[in-house]
């Protein structure tokens, strides 16, 4: 509070008195928004501004510290076009300023931060410095002149483990979507990202026949030619890569394969080691051939001196196996045990999946140095998995799986109340106190079990955004968010995904037509790659001879077609599926077309006239015994006009549903 403030209330009425008082306190900055919500603000009054000239200065030797500066330059840069140099020396007023301090109350992720006439970032650790430079760029993307709230922060999670599982298996993820996801979490202080790196369909979609189930293994083996999927996998030398880049970033990668469940693709590979009692999608446990192929699997991914799996933990999967019989829990269990001591022969640490309760049994479990994910308590009883040694990751199916257009678990998760309700501590219906030393974390996972359902990855990627922000803010502050869930809901929409990355196609704030040509040639390229949910897209067409496989648009996700490959109707292609709406644009004919998209699906008008809404389409096997949702969604790709012989004009982008 100002000193001239004070000496004026000494001969102020008391009613006026009290009004000065309110208005000196509301100058005093507020907690400013950013996710996850700080720890503690102490707000001060008035705006930082970055120099003109501002630099970023590094007050420590530590080449940690100099790389974490470099990585805040680019994203600074590449989110608001100025470049900040990176040097060492004396800082000046406008300026940032990095460097490391010890404070055993900010444990090895937390920061502080001063903000004044510069911008002081501390922290104990590397990691946590680059936290606070996540902080400082949600905030400054909040002010169009990138000025701060002066005031004070101290910042620090309740949690060491903050993440996401991805299923990789059942559905290939491209390595560029994968490196998009990594920079997203590292925005939001999520540091941990679990690759499901194997899984199966389920067989009543392929003719209840496990030789047609698909299955697939995403990992290049030399060991093994031909376990590899064909239909998309990762070589060896870009998952290594892509681990090492993930942690410059501060993230983990944890690598995981799934045995002995979920394993058909093993057992399409090597049929002895399936098991006939069981299905094929178990292994054959009991066999020593089993033990020495899944052995080898697993050696030539951790063998060496910078081993494919270059992370310090990997998961071997072990859940969800049969047990129906004494002596398969006893040779689960004892499965189980090989494959964590297998993991810690290598030097790295175990990963589970929870199944002890489930395979309950006499055979002894490595329990001391394994963490474990806790995922249904009927599987792994929480209580009882901590007492026996385990560190669990609070992963509860019934509140934070994602299995998209299933009709079981969630669709989209219910985050109002995983916002207003849940924190890692809360396991199922088990809870923990906060911060139990045996609760590390907490993950959120989606799971692709409805192959060939149509859902692509941009569809996957909408599903799971808006949860990554809200479970940051969970997993980081525990059960100390303070702002009511709409306030959050709201501001958060303000923030990017993160730096460079725009895997939901937004374009604008506002609903608002964000983009018109008044042709469109030929081979042409446009502003924009793309846009996403809820959009419109229209334009004037007059038609000529085209070709089958004529493309309107495409971008690197997808392709609209002004003549498909098939039958030369409109229709558009991505993640390998093709659509096709029930129109052709004849030779000489003028229209008017539009394409409106959201998150359910795709529709043409064609002058005004509903030709096609491609909604959630409900397709059926055996008979009509079983049935899949299918998906036609599609963000419409903008990026290069086709090779076409057609005349279009007049194209309009709005990033809103405009329906006539």
């Amino acid at each position: 509070m100002k000193k001239r403030t004070i000496l004026l209330k000494v001969f102020l009425p008391a009613a006026l008195c009290l009004l000065t008082a309110a208005t000196a306190w509301a100058d005093v900055n507020p907690k400013p928004f950013v996710v996850p919500e700080l720890r503690q603000w102490t707000g001060k009054e008035g705006v930082f501004t970055p120099g003109e000239n501002a630099k970023i200065v590094c007050k420590s030797d530590d080449p940690e510290v100099a790389r974490v500066a470099q990585m805040f330059a680019k994203d600074y840069q590449l989110m608001f076009g100025k470049r900040l140099e990176v040097t060492e020396g004396k800082a000046k007023d406008g300026d940032f300023v990095l460097s490391l301090a010890k404070d055993k109350n900010l444990g090895t992720e937390g920061y502080s931060m001063k903000i004044a006439d510069r911008v002081e970032l501390s922290a104990p650790t590397p990691t946590g410095l680059y936290w606070s430079t996540r902080t400082v760029l949600q905030l400054s993307e909040q002010s169009e002149e990138r000025t701060l709230p002066k005031g004070n922060v101290r910042d620090y999670p309740d949690y060491s483990i903050r993440g996401f599982m991805i299923d990789c298996g059942r559905k290939f993820i491209p390595m560029s979507y994968l490196k998009d996801l990594v920079k997203i979490m590292a925005y939001y202080k999520m540091n941990t990202l679990q690759v499901h790196l194997n899984d199966n369909g389920f067989k009543q979609y392929f003719e209840h026949d496990w030789s047609k189930t698909y299955a697939a293994f995403r990992l290049e083996s030399t060991t093994f030619p031909g376990l590899t999927a064909r239909d998309g996998s990762y070589t060896k030398k870009e998952f290594k890569d892509f681990q090492k880049e993930a942690a410059k970033n501060f993230v983990e990668i944890i690598p995981e394969i799934d045995v002995p469940a979920h394993s058909l693709a093993f057992a399409h590979y090597k049929p002895e080691v399936g098991s006939k009692e069981y299905g094929m999608d178990h292994l054959d446990i009991s066999k020593q051939e089993t033990y020495d192929f899944i052995d080898a699997v697993f050696k030539e991914y951790l063998e060496g001196d910078d081993p494919v799996f270059a992370g310090k933990r990997v998961h071997i999967g072990t859940d969800e196996y049969s047990n129906a019989k004494k002596e398969v829990v006893e040779q689960f269990r004892a499965f189980t045990d090989h494959y964590i001591r297998l993991v810690e022969s290598y030097g790295k640490q175990a990963v589970v999946w929870g199944a002890l309760t489930h395979a309950k049994g006499d055979t002894p479990v490595k329990s001391e140095n394994v963490i474990m994910n806790a995922w249904y308590n009927g599987y792994a009883d929480p209580e009882t998995m901590v007492k026996e040694g385990y560190k669990l990751i609070s992963i509860p199916d019934g509140l934070v799986y994602i299995v998209p257009l299933a009709g079981y678990y969630y669709n989209y998760l219910n985050e109002p109340y995983l916002y207003k309700e849940w924190t890692p501590a809360h396991v199922g219906k088990t809870v923990f106190d906060e911060k139990h030393p045996s609760i590390l974390g907490g993950m959120f996972a989606v799971w692709n079990d409805h192959v060939g359902n149509g859902v692509t990855v941009k569809d996957i990627h909408h599903r799971i955004f808006s949860p990554m922000q809200t479970l940051s803010v969970k997993m980081w502050d525990g059960a100390n968010a303070s702002l009511p869930y709409e306030t959050f809901d709201k501001q958060r929409k303000s923030l990017s995904e993160a730096p460079g990355v725009n895997q939901l196609g937004r374009v604008g704030k506002a609903p608002a037509l964000v983009y018109e040509r008044a042709a469109v040639e030929s081979g042409s390229v446009s502003d924009y790659p793309e846009i996403g949910y809820n959009y419109t897209v229209s334009f004037d067409i007059k038609g000529a001879p085209e070709r089958k496989g004529t493309v309107l648009f495409r971008s690197p996700n997808a392709v609209f077609y002004l003549s498909d490959p098939i039958s030369g109707m409109m229709g558009f292609a991505r993640d390998g599926y093709l659509n096709t709406f029930p129109y052709k644009v004849n030779p000489g004919e003028k229209a008017n077309i539009q394409i409106e998209g959201d998150h359910l699906g795709t529709t043409l008008r064609v002058n005004g006239k509903l030709i096609e809404r491609m909604n959630i389409q409900k397709r059926f096997y055996n008979g009509g015994k079983d049935s899949m949702s299918y998906s036609r969604t599609l963000v419409f790709p903008l990026q290069k006009a086709g090779r076409f012989k057609s005349e279009v004009t007049n194209l309009k982008v709005y990033n809103y549903l405009k329906e006539k």
